[in-house]
């Protein structure tokens, strides 16, 4: 019995500071939380939870949630404007992970929520880091879905590929999808994208 209750404990607010009131979740705060659960070769392989900038760079990381959620029903191109069951379909270890092109599966495809290619929003995030989430693209201004975790530091990117987000729990499993990788960027094995949507 007795139902739910509240979440667990967290960081204790500083002395004479007011605890924040619990709010209802607000659907894309500035930083909304994603999940993706991956399978490689069939064999779920676990959750990656990534945490959108969308205080940084609003316009890319609401069209990575809503490509999460599946909020905005059918694209352009007839298919479901969604992640789900989609592939990372280029993987080279020490580099990144690719993905995203719902439509075609290889790279060649995918569509944002805003119809068209939209612009490189800001390059204020730096790939200065592993486990970030950047706009994949073929040129200036050709964001459309596709995207990559990195799996490194990745400098010479900057000023090119837009990050907006960061995997914050599911580490092991970016190093799973790293081990299926090969330095052509084909995978050993198929990884998909099983479920996904906002946390």
């Amino acid at each position: 019995g007795g139902g739910g209750g509240g979440g667990g404990g967290g960081p204790t607010p500083a002395e004479g500071s007011t605890p924040p009131a619990k709010k209802a979740k607000v659907t894309g705060g500035s930083k909304p939380h994603v999940f993706m659960d991956v399978s490689i070769g069939g064999k779920p392989v676990g959750r990656i939870e990534f945490e959108l900038r969308k205080d940084v760079v609003p316009k890319t990381a609401e069209n990575f949630r809503c490509l999460c959620t599946g909020e905005k029903g059918t694209g352009r191109q007839g298919k479901a404007l969604h992640f789900k069951n989609s592939v990372f379909h280029r993987i080279i270890p020490g580099f990144m992970a690719q993905g995203g092109d719902f439509t075609k599966g290889n790279g060649t495809g995918g569509e944002s929520i805003y119809g068209a290619k939209f612009q490189d929003e800001n390059f204020q995030l730096k790939h200065d880091r592993p486990y970030l989430l950047s706009m994949a693209n073929s040129g200036r201004h050709t964001n459309g879905s596709q995207f990559f975790i990195t799996f490194d530091r990745t400098p010479h990117l900057n000023g090119k590929h837009v990050v907006f987000g960061s995997v914050i729990k599911g580490q092991d499993v970016v190093k799973k999808m790293q081990n299926v990788g090969t330095s052509s960027g084909s995978t050993k094995g198929q990884v998909k994208i099983t479920d996904c949507g906002e946390c």
